[in-house]
């Protein structure tokens, strides 16, 4: 379909989340190392590259399966900033940072999902030039 995903505000916003997210894992305890900062690590990667991935794909269909998985990543990576605050490896200032990112990347994120499922549906009605009912 051509779309890139460079020129999207999801993209950019979640590619800025993932490097904050980097700089602050090196202060996570070291018995962390193999769960909660890989897991976050993995978690908000997994944002900006379902978006490229989805970009790449032929129809709104695809993209949009594509688009609802970073969007699941991302509420992944919520859970896991809240651990990392209640469990004292973040402060407040840190989890306010990252979660206002957070919060806009998700806002933008399900708005635009909602926008390529409605452009799915509407193409379930037109058939051929014809609007079917």
């Amino acid at each position: 379909m051509g779309r890139n995903f460079k020129n999207l505000d999801i993209y950019n916003l979640s590619y800025k989340l993932v490097l904050e997210i980097y700089k602050i894992l090196n202060q996570y305890p070291d018995f962390e190392k193999h769960n909660i900062t890989s897991q976050i690590r993995r978690a908000s990667v997994s944002i900006p590259l379902n978006i490229a991935e989805g970009c790449a794909k032929s129809t709104d269909k695809q993209f949009f399966h594509y688009l609802t998985t970073a969007y699941g990543s991302s509420k992944e990576v919520e859970v896991l900033l809240n651990l990392s605050k209640d469990l004292k490896y973040i402060n407040q200032k840190q989890f306010n940072m990252l979660f206002d990112q957070l919060d806009e990347l998700n806002s933008k994120l399900y708005l635009f999902t909602r926008q390529i499922e409605s452009k799915i549906k509407d193409k379930k009605h037109y058939f051929y030039g014809k609007f079917k009912s």
